[in-house]
């Protein structure tokens, strides 16, 4: 079955030679994520009336996932690189792969946001930080935190609370601001990143005793 990015539709795969035109908003966009931030890029499927723009109806992530088809664009690609490559999927989203540059830590959006002011009026390092229009709230933190999570909540006395707190790490992807997200509106930036925060974002343990005691204070 075919895909449709935007309104456009294809095969499963780009057509040899294509060079539709990507939206200059767009290709700006990607080409910060990786020549300013240094952080890879994945043309990620989108949601259409419901539907997943991958093309299968029994997709498990409409909207939310990775093109299989689609090639990364690497870290310190340049404007013309990212235009060239975002040329074949017009309309895609943005996705960043997690576990490279960054881990990140999700909490529910309410939390993260109490959590956030607590942290800031604290002095803590901190790196970006994303809301998800279903209500997540994704902190950037050191490559390898997602591993480590189970035993940092061991050493902090959270390992036996019901925490709606999760690791996200190799293998796992999210939409990058401004991209939709299956079709319930676009990704925002709680907190924008900097050059610091962006190669350098904070190791999990400096945030997640904060990130764990809201956590586990705010309403399910």
């Amino acid at each position: 079955m075919g895909f449709t990015i935007g309104g456009i539709r294809g095969t499963d795969k780009p057509r040899t030679g294509s060079r539709r035109r990507a939206r200059a908003s767009d290709r700006t966009t990607v080409a910060e994520y990786t020549g300013l931030w240094g952080w890879t890029a994945v043309p990620g499927a989108r949601a259409l009336d419901g539907a997943c723009s991958c093309g299968s109806a029994a997709c498990a992530a409409p909207g939310a996932h990775p093109l299989d088809f689609a090639p990364e664009v690497p870290a310190g690609a340049t404007l013309d690189e990212v235009t060239d490559a975002w040329a074949q999927f017009p309309g895609a989203s943005v996705l960043l792969p997690v576990g490279r540059a960054f881990d990140a830590i999700e909490v529910a959006e309410t939390a993260g946001r109490r959590a956030l002011v607590r942290l800031e009026r604290m002095g803590l390092p901190l790196g970006p930080v994303t809301v998800t229009p279903d209500g997540r709230a994704q902190f950037f933190v050191a490559p390898g935190a997602a591993t480590e999570l189970p035993q940092l909540l061991y050493r902090m006395g959270w390992d036996d609370a019901a925490l709606d707190l999760h690791g996200l790490g190799p293998g796992d992807h999210i939409t990058a601001p401004p991209s939709d997200r299956g079709g319930l509106g676009p990704v925002r930036w709680l907190r924008p990143p900097d050059l610091d925060s962006a190669t350098h974002p904070p190791e999990a343990r400096l945030l997640l005793g904060t990130l764990a005691y809201v956590a586990h204070r705010s309403p399910a």
